[in-house]
Order: structure tokens, then C-alpha cells, then sequence
């Protein structure tokens, strides 16, 4: 092929303008809330680029691969049946670091990064020993290992599936010599030790009968087991607060993540199980009571 014919194909590729408004029109069609967000997400994927170069090249033709827009395609059509945008990417950002999702683990939310700076900060820099309840992904676990060099981080899941997406996600990050894995229910794997400095967790606590009503995207692909927290949706801070005087000793920090209304409830069960010098509230973006954080100072 010559260098003049390679050209005309060059410029009858679609630019990156078009890929984008396009992907976000397809999606938009099928009801995605976000089209043209998920539509950015999954361009960057299929191209392999940051948003600085897809913002500069918008008028240049696509720089794809043979099958590329079929792939592209292929992308569109799993988001519009309704597969979460980082299910399909096999990613999410989690302060400022990415980690590898999919199904089988709770897609990491902007809110909890809260729940980490809130942590880091009342811990501060000495050595401690940190559990994290529910892992998931990794998310809280990794982030608090890589942040904090002098700390030793327990992770635990009911899921094995969560467990080796979690491990995955230490590895990539470094932590793996830091973060000790175990499989179980709440604290149950910790009662007979280590002694835990700090107790953070984000668990299920979204009512039973409000998860059918959640989007598509959360009820039909996110674990319902990351999901579903009984009746009210309290019935994990419930049992962790009931098994903390069975620990070898009462953490310093207790630190939890708890649904739109419920703060004020889960600060109630940490106040009967303990004696606490402070329990106070994070506010997230909306404005909502997000995280209840119960402190010992002595």
C-alpha cells in the first residue's frame, strides 16, 4: 500500500471527537446515566491513553488496531446492556491509584476515599496494626498499606473471589509484604488475635427490601453479599459492634463506612458496646452523615 493511500485511510477512520459523541449517543439510548462519562472511560480503555491526550487529539482520526472498532463496538454494547462501566474495563480509580475490579467485588465509590483520609489522618504516622473488614477489592486495605509504610494491614471477605481480587490488587501495588489476607465473617477470624490498633470497614448496609430498586447496573451485576444489610441495613454494625469486646483488646480507632440516615444509629451501637472519648461523623459530597468514627485516646 502506498504512503498516498495509507493516508486516505488514515483520514476515513472516525476522530476521536466522533467515537466519543457517538459511544455516548448509543449509550444514552439505552438509559446509561452517565453516557458521556462512560463513554470517555471506555474510549480511553480501547485506546490505551489519558484523558490529557484524548482532549488533545479530539480532532484527530483514531489510531486503532485492525479490529479496532469492533472492540469499540463490543465495549459500547456491554455497557448498554447494562454492565457497570468498570466491570468492562476491569478497573477503578481509588485515591489515585488503579485498581483491577470485576464481578464478584463492590465497585469501589468516591465517598470512601473519605473514609480512608479519615483514618490516615487519626492514625497518624506510628506503628499500628489495622483491619479491614470486608475488603472487597482491596481498596481500603492497599491504599492504607501503600500510605502508610509503618503500618501492618489485616484484610478479610467472606468472598474468596474478593480475597484473590484483593491479593491481586497488593501485589500490583507493592503491599503484598504488609497485608495479611484472611477469609471469614466480620471479626470472627480475630478473636483469639492479633491485637488490632485500628478497625475500619465498609460492609453491606443497604436495606433488603431497597435492592431491588437500586440501578440496573448495582442490582443485577454488583455481589449482593456487598450489598444486602439485612432488614434495616444495619445488621453487620450490629454484629461487629456486639463482637468487639470478644477481641483481645478494644481497638483505638474504629472506623465505618454506613448508609444515608443510619449514621446516628451505628454511633448508638458503638457508644452501648464501648466507652469511647469522641464518636463523630465525616460528611461526604452530598452533604450526608458517611462515616462514624469512634476514638479511644488513652
Amino acid at each position: 500500500m502506498g504512503d498516498t493511500e495509507q493516508e486516505h485511510d488514515r483520514l476515513r477512520l472516525p476522530t476521536l471527537g466522533q467515537m466519543w459523541r457517538q459511544g455516548a449517543a448509543k449509550l444514552r439510548e439505552a438509559g446509561a446515566e452517565e453516557a458521556d462519562a462512560d463513554a470517555e472511560l471506555l474510549l480511553l480503555h480501547l485506546l490505551g491513553i489519558g484523558k490529557t491526550e484524548l482532549l488533545r487529539d479530539l480532532r484527530e482520526p483514531a489510531a486503532l488496531a485492525a479490529d479496532g472498532l469492533d472492540r469499540w463496538e463490543r465495549l459500547l454494547a456491554r455497557r448498554a446492556a447494562g454492565e457497570p462501566v468498570q466491570y468492562v474495563t476491569g478497573e477503578q480509580f481509588f485515591y489515585g491509584r488503579r485498581f483491577e475490579v470485576g464481578p464478584g467485588v463492590l465497585i469501589p465509590r468516591p465517598e470512601t476515599e473519605l473514609l480512608a483520609e479519615a483514618v490516615l489522618e487519626a492514625g497518624g504516622r506510628s506503628s499500628l496494626t489495622v483491619l479491614d473488614v470486608g475488603t472487597g477489592s482491596g481498596i481500603l486495605a492497599v491504599t492504607l498499606a501503600a500510605e502508610r509504610p509503618e503500618w501492618r494491614v489485616l484484610a478479610s471477605d467472606l468472598s474468596e473471589d474478593a480475597l484473590s481480587r484483593a491479593s491481586s490488587n497488593a501485589e500490583t501495588h507493592g503491599v503484598s509484604a504488609r497485608v495479611a489476607f484472611y477469609q471469614g465473617d466480620l471479626l470472627e477470624p480475630f478473636m483469639s488475635g492479633p491485637v488490632v490498633d485500628v478497625l475500619v470497614s465498609n460492609p453491606p448496609y443497604i436495606p433488603s427490601g431497597d435492592v431491588p430498586g437500586l440501578q440496573r447496573e448495582v442490582k443485577d451485576h454488583e455481589p449482593r453479599l456487598a450489598l444486602d444489610g439485612g432488614e434495616d441495613g444495619l445488621n453487620p454494625y450490629r454484629a461487629m459492634s456486639s463482637q468487639l469486646g470478644r477481641l483481645p483488646r478494644l481497638p483505638r480507632l474504629v472506623a465505618w463506612e454506613v448508609g444515608a440516615g443510619q449514621a446516628d444509629d451505628v454511633a448508638e451501637l458503638l457508644r452501648a458496646a464501648a466507652e469511647w472519648d469522641s464518636v463523630r461523623f465525616v460528611v461526604d459530597y452530598a452533604g450526608i452523615k458517611r462515616h462514624v468514627i469512634a476514638e479511644r485516646y488513652g
